[in-house]
């Protein structure tokens, strides 16, 4: 059975979910710092081996030892394949530069910096290129990133592979407290970080265009990011929008998208949208921009409906619509549930992972 090492700094949703699959596919070694570890831990199949190591804060010097005690638990796995998800740690960056690795495959959920995003580290987006280069096989989400790869990055196109970004709803449906809430019939959720590349300014202007057809219309903002106060200088109608402004707890993920009868996503901006593939498992119909990844992850009139970047009346005209017809609803949830059996279901995203495993093998 092929041996693979699965090495993570991040997106451990989808880490956790791509490794409960590909554990039936591979020999799997998940290896990620102790702090990320504590987040997978009890969601990780138990035929996963795992080693955790020490990663300080991305200033501190000590990362050269962290890198290197890093680097010793992938010579002992001797693994096939080293799997990475995309990194923004210049310290990973500089390893991948300077050791010899196993033939790589590595996962680029993003491949630009997304506008106003302060989390990403200063020049990261610099020594990331590293990973482009050494890598034997990229996997991205879209095929607009994997044009951006060749185009913008001179990266051959026969070592870019378009694999979807699998659903999430089952995850947290796993993780929930309670296990099914009333889905709401006027409730809109704007779910994750809060930056200016989402888009929430549009949204919230869209709301009285929205509230003069649909009065009963409430609004859910479940997320952190900049301060939500410069969103509301005048304050809010506390009956209309509700507002979740820190971290929400996982089992408290799943409720939200439960209770809401669309998951709106007014982006300006967008790659891929792990925020879209938690919507579609727990069966939450999709109002988005018609932008980046978006265009690509929504099915137009299927399970979701894609609207002009920044057109505040386009946005409301299409909630509208979807809130006032219970038998479209109904379709597109159905529609969206369905996909998760399909072209975003882990056990068929691991089986074309284990593909690439076996290309990124023969170009060494």
């Amino acid at each position: 059975m092929m041996k693979v090492a699965l090495l993570h700094f991040c997106f451990e949703d989808y880490t956790i979910e791509l490794a409960n699959s590909l554990v039936k596919y591979v020999n799997l070694t998940l290896i990620h710092p102790e702090k990320v570890s504590a987040v997978c831990r009890n969601d990780l199949d138990p035929n996963i081996h795992v080693i955790s190591f020490k990663k300080p804060r991305i200033r501190d010097p000590r990362n050269l030892l962290s890198m290197s005690t890093m680097m010793r638990s992938i010579q002992e796995v001797q693994p096939d394949v080293l799997h990475v998800q995309e990194t923004n740690d210049p310290w990973y960056d500089l390893a991948l530069l300077f050791n010899q690795m196993p033939p790589l495959v590595t996962t680029i959920h993003d491949v630009y910096r997304h506008p106003g995003d302060r989390q990403s580290v200063f020049g990261s987006e610099y020594t990331r290129r590293v990973a482009f280069s050494r890598s034997q096989q990229l996997i991205v989400h879209t095929e607009g990133l994997k044009q951006a790869l060749i185009q913008d990055f001179q990266v051959p196109k026969q070592r870019v592979n378009v694999l979807n970004h699998g659903e999430l709803g089952s995850l947290y449906q796993r993780r929930a407290k309670t296990k099914t809430l009333a889905r709401e019939p006027y409730t809109l959720l704007f779910f994750g970080r809060i930056w200016p590349y989402k888009g929430l300014n549009y949204l919230l202007k869209a709301m009285p265009l929205i509230a003069a057809k649909i009065p009963e219309v409430k609004l859910i903002i479940a997320g952190r990011g900049e301060n939500i106060q410069q969103y509301f200088p005048h304050g809010y109608d506390h009956q209309q929008i509700e507002i979740i402004n820190d971290f929400i707890p996982e089992e408290d993920v799943a409720g939200l998208f439960q209770r809401s009868t669309i998951s709106v996503l007014p982006y300006i901006e967008a790659s891929q949208s792990g925020v879209a593939a938690l919507s579609y498992g727990i069966g939450t119909p999709i109002v988005a921009s018609d932008v980046g990844g978006l265009r690509e992850i929504i099915k137009p009139e299927k399970d979701g409906i894609l609207v002009p970047p920044g057109d505040v009346e386009a946005l409301a005209n299409a909630i509208i619509r979807l809130l006032s017809d219970r038998t479209l609803q109904q379709q597109m949830q159905t529609a969206a549930l369905a996909r998760c059996q399909h072209d975003l279901n882990w056990s068929n995203i691991a089986e074309q992972t284990f593909d690439v495993y076996h290309h990124a093998i023969k170009r060494i």
